[in-house]
């Protein structure tokens, strides 16, 4: 496996399944781009979802989810901003359920906590 990575792994009854942490913080950038209201992802460095998908940003696609795969469930925290005139609740409510319910059905891997940290609004 690489080097300075993190891994999330899965016992299965012939081995181990590891998944990588870019992995399932790929899967949550995709869950939040497609909420209604999420205009943009930022980490710290700024960026939108259209850059963070983009294949030269790939690497760099992690921006904007912070992940701790301590004990048996996952916790993410997810960055992002707000198109002006949706109500800030729904669609924070409505990002946590898309991340959490993508990263389940992809990876099989339980998310516990999906914190949803709304850094800015945008006037689109």
């Amino acid at each position: 496996m690489g080097e300075g990575r993190e891994y999330m792994t899965l016992p299965e009854e012939n081995g181990s399944i590891n998944i990588a942490e870019e992995v399932i913080a790929a899967i949550a950038v995709g869950a939040v781009r497609d909420v209604e209201g999420v205009s943009g992802m930022i980490g710290g460095m700024g960026g939108s979802v259209t850059d963070l998908m983009n294949k030269k940003n790939a690497r760099k696609g992690t921006r904007g989810v912070k992940i701790d795969m301590t004990g048996s469930s996952l916790t993410l925290d997810v960055y992002l901003t707000v198109s002006y005139g949706h109500p800030i609740p729904e669609v924070a409510e409505n990002a946590q359920k898309a991340v959490a319910s993508s990263i389940e059905a992809m990876t099989g891997c339980p998310v516990g906590t999906v914190n949803i940290h709304v850094d800015g609004v945008t006037l689109d």
